[in-house]
């Protein structure tokens, strides 16, 4: 029986897309044997990983922005512009002081080491420490220090790790990459080709220029690391930095899921 590997992308509040996939697999019978996250990727599978995706479900449906900024410490510290504390210990009321090992499936997370440039895999180890490092959006939440590396969100180096859950011993990949719906994002932020200007707001222009260089990145890891199916949800129109619409990004990453679901059941065929 061929083993089958998830490997979940990168996206901030767009990660709420990830559950939806699930679902759609769910409901097929398809059982996920490794996890492999970058970023919120990392976070919904080591959920997935540990059984606890239900839990998570609940508290993404049930977010509110008021909730979403009692976890915010804004004020510049050490490295970034926010703290990260109250982050660490909601993650710690789900995997206490949990170990990768401890977790149901085979589970990595992907950071970036500032000091190498390098992508640093965490198998092992802490879950909310690794977790903590993998979603370290670099200027907005301190890196984590371990051992010899200083480490921030893996989005920067391989925001869809196919490779990885590959290492893990995957032999069929699925791969969900939330950064693939550039031009509904390009238009939601004023850079519509319909438009007599586009957006001259500066803020707008560095956001699109970030979230361009998140999709070529994601495209080029994909097209070197090849995974047997894509699931990219259609979710460009949703702020990334929002995380209060579950409801639609679970929908959206459910029919997307489900839009390729017939490569999926066919691909089982032949492996």
């Amino acid at each position: 029986m061929a083993r089958i590997g998830l490997a979940l992308g990168g996206g901030a509040g767009l990660g709420w897309a990830h559950i939806g996939v699930m679902r759609a697999l769910e409901q097929e019978d398809i059982e996920v044997d490794v996890v492999a996250g970058t970023s919120i990727g990392a976070i919904v599978g080591a959920c997935v990983a540990g059984d606890m995706l239900d839990e998570l479900e609940d508290l993404a449906r049930d977010v509110t922005m008021r909730e979403v900024l009692s976890l915010s410490q804004f004020g510049f510290t050490k490295g970034s512009l926010m703290g990260a504390d109250k982050i660490e210990r909601k993650l710690r009321e789900y995997f206490g002081t949990l170990g990768i090992e401890d977790l149901r499936k085979p589970f990595a997370a992907v950071a970036a080491d500032l000091y190498s440039g390098e992508a640093i895999v965490l198998d092992e180890g802490d879950v909310v420490t690794a977790l903590r490092a993998s979603s370290a959006i670099p200027g907005v939440l301190p890196p984590v220090r371990t051992n010899h590396l200083y480490l921030v969100d893996g989005g920067i180096v391989d925001p869809v790790p196919v490779q990885v859950a590959r290492d893990l011993g995957a032999d069929v990949i699925i791969a969900v990459d939330l950064q693939g719906d550039y031009p509904a994002r390009a238009k939601r932020l004023g850079f519509d080709p319909l438009m007599k200007k586009p957006s001259m707001a500066a803020l707008k222009s560095a956001r699109a220029g970030w979230s361009l260089a998140l999709m070529a990145l994601s495209q080029a890891k994909l097209a070197a690391d090849k995974p047997d199916i894509v699931i990219t949800p259609r979710i460009g129109h949703i702020d990334m930095a929002n995380f209060t619409q579950a409801e639609e990004l679970i929908a959206l990453g459910h029919n997307a899921a489900l839009t390729v679901m017939p490569d999926i059941l066919q691909l089982f065929e032949t492996v």
